[in-house]
């Protein structure tokens, strides 16, 4: 199979992350909840993947907090800062990881930057938006539709200089770009564990530049003769039992990542991606979402004039490759680009794609297309 949803969940893992996994529901009990050695061994586990994390993602370790996915640390950052019908101001590109819980909070949301591709024009529309006392700032790093490459180092500035707290959503961009909590100054960035860090399902990150208000209260391991949650990083915001062959496969990822590098894995991506492009601009009526130098990571989406995209999908579905088609969980980011009605198909890539894969991939669309 030709593997090319990424963006979704990466498929290949590195042996390692498998192997993790395997060992820690082998040998590993719940941590903090015994002094016997399988809960001993969980719990040392567990921390040595804070650390891991802390030293990727510029935290301290009691700054990562463990959750189910990308969604759950995003609902944790956005229901801590914004208050029910709060002032919120969002890029044009935003899931619905983010776009919902406002919904639900009745929020009054101010969406900046609608260009795709143009980093210019959206930090110009945040600085016309971004005003002091506003209750935060959402933005994700990377376009999950598009690989669009927000300026997130440049808006996370102004959120400081106007002392706005900044929610990062790095969905797209953990273990393929830089992710500093400490860099970038923001009140917490939130992302998955199965997608740029090659972990299992079921595992994300919050890093928290504060103390979260918790989304469920519960057994910690900690102050436990007191009813009240924990008012300290990470148990305010971890009730239960932790995922531990989740979080021992992640660390896996993470040291994978960092050993490959961020930079080298961006490069892999991207040639993959010159490839699908060259190849993808030689067949007619294919209109292609793309962007210049620097502003568009391993994500291409594009659609064919006169092809429904969920159609295309299957038909590359049935030639053994795997895309995603349709509005990608992210209506605000098709509104923006327009696209909303259509949709897209998309490729999204991994360090595990090739340049020979995608060679296939524009061979099997071209078939697909000539015979109509």
């Amino acid at each position: 199979m030709i593997y090319f949803d990424n963006g979704a969940t990466t498929l290949m893992k590195p042996p390692q992350v498998l192997w993790a996994v395997q060992n820690a529901m082998r040998n590993y009990a719940s941590p903090g909840r015994g002094g016997y050695r399988a809960a001993m061994e969980a719990g040392a586990e567990v921390y040595a993947c804070r650390e891991t994390a802390a030293e990727m993602f510029g935290a301290n370790p009691e700054q990562v907090v463990f959750t189910m996915n990308a969604t759950h640390a995003l609902n944790l950052a956005i229901k801590s800062l914004v208050p029910r019908g709060g002032r919120v101001v969002v890029s044009g590109f935003e899931h619905n990881a983010v776009m919902r819980p406002l919904r639900a909070l009745g929020a009054e949301v101010t969406v900046a930057g609608q260009k795709l591709f143009d980093p210019d024009d959206t930090f110009a529309a945040f600085e016309r938006a971004v005003e002091p006392g506003q209750d935060a700032v959402i933005c994700t790093h990377v376009s999950n539709v598009f690989g669009y490459r927000l300026p997130i180092e440049r808006i996370a500035a102004l959120c400081r200089e106007r002392a706005v707290p900044l929610i990062v959503d790095a969905a797209q961009s953990a273990g393929t770009l830089p992710v500093s909590l400490s860099g970038l100054g923001a009140a917490f960035i939130g992302m998955p564990g199965h997608k740029g860090l090659y972990g299992p399902q079921g595992t994300g990150i919050l890093l928290c530049g504060r103390t979260p208000k918790s989304l469920l209260e519960g057994g910690t391991g900690s102050l436990s003769r007191s009813f009240d949650m924990p008012d300290f990083l990470p148990d305010a915001a971890e009730a239960g039992t932790h995922n531990v062959p989740g979080i021992c496969g992640l660390a896996a990822g993470i040291r994978f990542v960092a050993r490959r590098g961020t930079d080298r894995i961006l490069e892999q991506e991207c040639r993959v991606l010159k490839t699908l492009l060259e190849g993808m601009r030689t067949l007619g009526g294919v209109e292609l979402f793309a962007g210049g130098s620097g502003t568009q990571t391993g994500v291409l989406s594009f659609r064919v004039r006169g092809t429904d995209c969920e159609r295309l999908a299957a038909a590359l579905s049935g030639r053994d490759i795997a895309v995603r088609a349709g509005l990608h969980c992210a209506p605000a980011a098709h509104e923006s680009a327009g696209t909303l009605e259509s949709g897209t198909v998309r490729a999204s890539l991994s360090v595990y794609s090739t340049e020979e894969e995608a060679r296939c991939f524009v061979r099997a669309l071209r078939e697909i297309l000539r015979a109509g």
